[in-house]
């Protein structure tokens, strides 16, 4: 399978010469294999993502960790939602008092947008899940609520034996003592366990993050430590401050890697990154 990036930022997307190497559009990963295309979040870099592929697929699958802006803020200007020969199916979390197609309209209507959810042209299919397995086409998911501000999940995605985990807003070392130590009780372990590539959320540093617990994000120290944890192969530290230029990043990262002797393939996620598996 092919995993390509579009989007890396977290909360707005930003611009500017000093943030073109690592890109400044906010979440969106897309996968593909046998004809079918799988897209992780709808930010702004879905927009990018329509805008540079053919589409020639009939069905189109979006798969949302959860509907906090940055991660939905692309819908609106996805192609394929307004294309009547198109199926598009959304998946995202349910929530506890209202339903998917309820939250996202609150998104894809006035004020906020001029198009009514109902008014889309395109054959629009709407999933909840929660904690759930089940297939698309010729992949096998599995999806899982984690650690972050209203309901979130992660996706775990197989392809025959490759493996690829994201979870792109995630706090797994929230509580009194950090990161619990028995693997059992670490959100989002299941979803990350043994993964060939793995996009995690690692926003803060270690300074950061004391001043920012529970703010639904990872320091870059403990998203490092969660990959070591689940034992995966290859780590893509993402969901990228807004206010850090590609310098800032590097000198985080640089700052970071140099105090570790991790056994995995360690890196910076990169809009435009392509990965074979």
């Amino acid at each position: 399978m092919i995993i390509k990036i579009w989007g890396v930022r977290g909360s707005i997307p930003t611009t500017g010469p000093e943030m073109t190497y690592y890109g400044g559009n906010t979440a969106c990963v897309d996968v593909e294999e046998e004809g079918w295309q799988l897209l992780f979040d709808g930010g702004s870099g879905i927009h990018r993502f329509s805008m540079n592929n053919q589409l020639n697929t009939k069905r189109l699958d979006i798969l949302l960790t959860h509907l906090h802006l940055d991660h939905i803020q692309g819908l609106g200007f996805f192609k394929p939602l307004f294309d009547p020969s198109k199926e598009v199916h959304i998946w995202g979390p349910a929530g506890s008092s209202r339903s998917l197609h309820s939250r996202l309209s609150r998104y894809l209507s006035p004020p906020l947008f001029p198009v009514l959810i109902r008014d889309l042209p395109c054959k629009l299919v709407l999933h909840e899940i929660g904690n759930t397995q089940f297939e698309i086409g010729p992949f096998k998911l599995q999806s899982a609520y984690v650690i972050h501000p209203a309901p979130t999940v992660g996706y775990r995605l197989t392809y025959n034996d490759a493996v690829f985990a994201y979870i792109p807003d995630h706090e797994p070392a929230l509580g009194m003592h950090g990161m619990i130590d028995n693997k059992k009780w670490v959100s989002g372990y299941d979803l990350a366990a043994d993964a060939d590539v793995l996009l995690h959320d690692a926003q803060f540093t270690s300074t950061e993050y004391e001043q920012k617990k529970g703010w639904g994000h990872s320091s870059m120290e403990d998203a490092g430590k969660f990959a070591d944890i689940t034992g995966v192969k290859r780590m893509l530290y993402s969901h990228h401050d807004p206010f850090r230029s590609d310098e800032d990043l590097e000198e985080m990262f640089r700052s970071f890697s140099t105090k570790t002797n991790y056994k995995f393939v360690q890196e910076l996620a990169r809009e435009g990154t392509e990965i074979s598996l």
